[in-house]
């Protein structure tokens, strides 16, 4: 009898294991459907509060892929996605990641506080970010001033250092050019889309997104910076990796140029002439080549933009044109707001609003600077653009480091799409306003991650001390 029950014994207990697994799945995921159903339910009832509350049950997920999390928030504040695409706006989505995102970059930093590296790039940026506080307490409009500090810069300050800290390896810093590059592809597309249809057309020609919401893809400039920074990552990703990872990179890259030709902004086209011109410096011995290159494609950039065609600054207007002009009157106010105000200047996002007290030529409306060099000067001061400036040396060095250091390294792709982003910023910022914006300090946290993970065991010590 007991050798008869022991094969059945068994028998059952396989039994029971197979299907109490079976059950336990079954469970879950009717655990999982009716708690679905029943925020859902609720969310009708109570509205968008109940995503708040509904944010408990992804803790686990915020907690193990903080860094992912934290990189949906700066995809969705730069690219603006929920402005291209208005039906995502019910959803509060950066809001959202924004709160995941802190709550996993504090979990993650008390988990981790004795592997963190403090790099010398960290101070710089430390230093100028408390000179720009100090700019919005001493602001002619303190209330503007603030507003964008809590609004947006703070937020491009603790991102930095979530980007730099969060990503343990480097498979997670990998991803990042990917989305980008996707996400600029998106928006790309869109652009095109608008002006084969003449949707949100600026001047006639300049194409927008999101102009009638209000979008800040609605100024055709701002728009052209955006796509500017996926088409850095572009141009290095089209040498590297399979045959057939090269040819779609190339195809994006020629979609995102494209679109910046569509908005007829200059700075946008001195960027991307820029960046083939430094890949061609990489990939050529001689600098005869890259200047060649690049002078040729900047002129086949101009004719196909079409600038000719814009009623500012087109070819109808003789001489220095209404948008240079318009440019140059701008840059001196930017001056002499900082001859005004040395140290702090007029404060931070308060140029336009001071633009009809320091401009020399008043034409009924405020303007924008146009200049991310001039607009540190202005906002911030003198003072202010020195320290600017030591953390742009700063991070250029940095990233020429990586650069070198990284030659034979499977992250040489990243290295080189980090400084042509750089020098596409330096280049392009000086007809651009991108000085308190996203491309700068989200290309300071992918520097930052990159350097820490690379690092040696005795490098990384040098770095502590």
């Amino acid at each position: 009898m007991s050798l008869k029950a022991v094969p059945l014994k068994v028998v059952t207990e396989k039994q029971n294991e197979k299907y109490g697994y079976a059950m336990t799945r079954t469970k879950q995921l009717l655990i999982a459907l009716t708690s679905t159903l029943l925020i859902f339910i609720v969310w009708l009832q109570q509205g968008n509060l109940i995503l708040l509350v509904s944010v408990l049950f992804a803790l686990p997920f915020v907690i193990n892929q903080a860094f992912l999390v934290c990189t949906g928030f700066i995809i969705f504040s730069y690219f603006r996605i929920h402005e291209a695409f208005p039906v995502l706006m019910p959803l509060h989505i950066p809001q959202l990641l924004a709160l995941a995102s802190l709550a996993g970059l504090g979990w993650q930093l008390w988990l981790k506080r004795e592997t963190i590296i403090w790099q010398k790039l960290h101070t710089q940026l430390v230093i100028f970010s408390v000179w720009v506080f100090v700019s919005c307490i001493m602001a002619t409009n303190r209330g503007e001033a603030f507003a964008n500090f809590n609004g947006n810069f703070i937020k491009i300050f603790i991102m930095v250092f979530a980007i730099s800290w969060l990503p343990t390896k480097l498979s997670q810093l990998k991803m990042i050019p990917v989305l980008l590059i996707f996400s600029g592809l998106c928006i790309g597309l869109l652009a095109l889309y608008n002006k084969a249809n003449g949707i949100g057309l600026v001047e006639g020609t300049r194409v927008t997104i999101g102009r009638d919401i209000g979008s800040m893809l609605g100024d055709p400039n701002d728009l052209a910076l955006v796509l500017q920074f996926p088409v850095a990552f572009a141009l290095a990703y089209s040498f590297h990796g399979a045959r057939w990872q090269r040819g779609l990179t190339f195809i994006i890259l020629i979609i995102l140029i494209m679109s910046i030709l569509a908005t007829q902004s200059r700075g946008g086209l001195l960027g991307i002439a820029s960046g083939i011109f430094t890949l061609t410096l990489l990939k050529s011995r001689s600098i005869i080549m890259p200047i060649i290159l690049s002078s040729i494609g900047l002129f086949l950039l101009v004719l196909f933009a079409g600038i000719s065609d814009r009623s500012s600054g087109g070819a109808a207007e003789s001489g220095v044109d209404e948008s240079a002009m318009g440019r140059l009157y701008a840059w001196q106010a930017a001056i002499n707001m900082a001859l005004a105000n040395p140290f702090t200047g007029v404060g931070l996002n308060n140029f336009y609003f001071n633009y009809y007290f320091y401009s020399p030529h008043w034409d009924g409306k405020n303007h924008a600077v146009h200049s991310t060099w001039l607009q540190i000067t202005g906002e911030t001061g003198f003072a202010g653009l020195v320290l600017f400036l030591l953390m742009v040396i700063g991070a250029l060095k940095v990233s020429y480091l990586l650069l070198k250091r990284l030659e034979n390294h499977e992250m040489k792709p990243l290295a080189q799409g980090l400084w042509l982003g750089m020098l596409s910023f330096c280049v392009s910022g000086t007809f651009l306003t991108q000085g308190t914006t996203w491309p700068l300090y989200i290309l300071i946290g992918l520097l930052l991650a990159l350097d820490r993970l690379t690092l040696t065991q005795g490098e990384r010590y040098a770095h502590s001390d």
